[in-house]
């Protein structure tokens, strides 16, 4: 006969954050994130606390997406029966060793207040799920060893040989964090791996964005200025500040500093992970200080109130402007070379203004100082290039007209 409660399948997939009681001291803990996960709590007999209370304790029985109600109900009984004979299932439990599959999910879920942002999180798990679990999925986590790393990473080592790192360095976690749980011994395979150059070395190909010439930039610019579309003025702050297109676009009000003229693009949004100050042109205070009137949240919004300008907004205008063979990205190379070739500034100012990291890790830790001012004198030559106000304009490439 099956054993029943007060939470039914449907409660388990739709109950919102809180702890949520079976009956018999079974718990569903649902997260804030919306995390799901099961833990019984028992009284184990003859044990006291510090206090001389009987001795009360939680045990996690498995993430909700791995271990069914009826499951979790079976294994709630096996502890409660435990603890009345006066076993602490901590230390007694018949422990199931769960399948590879179903320890990463349990990672992954236990990991999510950690990720830096809901897609990274995403990315964690999808990686896994495309070219780990078809392979080794269902094998118990302890069974897993380097032949079956091995096929994980041998077909894609050449093709995806990025993907092929991240995957590796995944399923290493994966690993680890299973042997602190006690479901694996010795050496991790994905290290042993590393360490026997099992696989032949790759070199990587560094992929480039594609650039416009820094010469065409004012022409260019020149023709944006005409248009009335958000993503022109999103594309000129972006093509001023050399800043990477998820930095521009997430730009939110409460990050410019209008009175010191400065931009501190936060730490979550860059690629180096750490806060970034720009120091903000009168070009570019032109573009944005028109936009305050929308009284959006966002700088540059999009066609939804209070969202961004899509990623792909900047690229589809380069194509409407019959602009070809140019990207984005590539106005960070544009004013790379600029800055190399007509400003002939330090490359450690040039570098700092595209918040690239600069030096060794002993170099940076000694290294206190953004270079701020020296960097605002080179954004403001930038600008006056850029905006022409130098009154050297230079044509067009053929064929980029509108």
């Amino acid at each position: 006969m099956a054993l029943t409660g007060k939470l039914t399948k449907k409660l388990v997939e739709n109950l919102g954050p809180g702890r949520h009681g079976d009956g018999g001291g079974l718990y569903l803990v649902v997260d804030p994130s919306g995390a799901r996960r099961w833990i019984v709590r028992v009284v184990v007999r003859g044990q006291k606390n510090k206090k001389g209370a009987p001795l009360r304790t939680d045990f996690g029985l498995g993430g909700a997406d791995i271990v069914t109600l009826n499951q979790a109900r079976d294994r709630a009984l096996e502890y409660r029966r435990m603890a009345k004979q006066g076993l602490n299932p901590r230390f007694n439990a018949k422990r199931e060793v769960p399948t590879f599959e179903e320890f990463a999910k349990q990672v992954h879920i236990d990991r999510m207040p950690t990720w830096k942002n809901v897609k990274h999180g995403q990315q964690w798990i999808n990686t896994l799920r495309d070219y780990a679990f078809p392979k080794i999925g269902r094998m118990p986590i302890d069974s897993v060893d380097q032949p079956e790393v091995m096929m994980c990473l041998a077909p894609i080592w050449t093709e995806k040989h990025e993907t092929v790192k991240r995957l590796a360095q995944r399923i290493k976690t994966v690993l680890d964090v299973a042997r602190s749980k006690g479901f694996r011994s010795g050496e991790n395979p994905v290290t042993a791996i590393k360490d026997a150059q099992a696989l032949p070395k790759v070199k990587a190909k560094v992929k480039h964005h594609n650039a416009m010439r820094w010469q065409d930039v004012p022409a260019f610019y020149a023709d944006l200025k005409t248009r009335d579309a958000m993503a022109a003025r999103a594309l000129m702050f972006t093509c001023l500040t050399g800043s990477r297109t998820g930095e521009a676009l997430g730009l939110r009000w409460e990050e410019i500093d209008f009175d010191a003229r400065l931009w501190t693009c936060p730490a979550i949004r860059m690629k180096t992970g750490e806060d970034h100050r720009v120091p903000l042109t009168d070009e570019m205070l032109a573009i944005i200080e028109p936009l305050k009137a929308m009284q959006s949240e966002y700088v540059f919004e999009g066609q939804k109130r209070h969202k961004p300008l899509s990623n792909m907004s900047m690229l589809m205008l380069l194509r409407r402007m019959q602009v070809e063979g140019v990207t984005v990205h590539g106005f960070r190379s544009t004013f790379r070379d600029w800055a190399s070739e007509v400003a002939n500034v330090p490359r450690e100012v040039a570098e700092m203004s595209l918040a690239h990291t600069v030096g060794s890790n002993v170099e940076r830790a000694y290294a206190r100082s953004d270079l701020l001012e020296k960097r605002r004198a080179l954004m403001d030559r930038w600008s006056e290039y850029v905006s022409a106000s130098h009154g050297n304009i230079v044509d067009l490439v053929a064929g980029a007209g509108k």
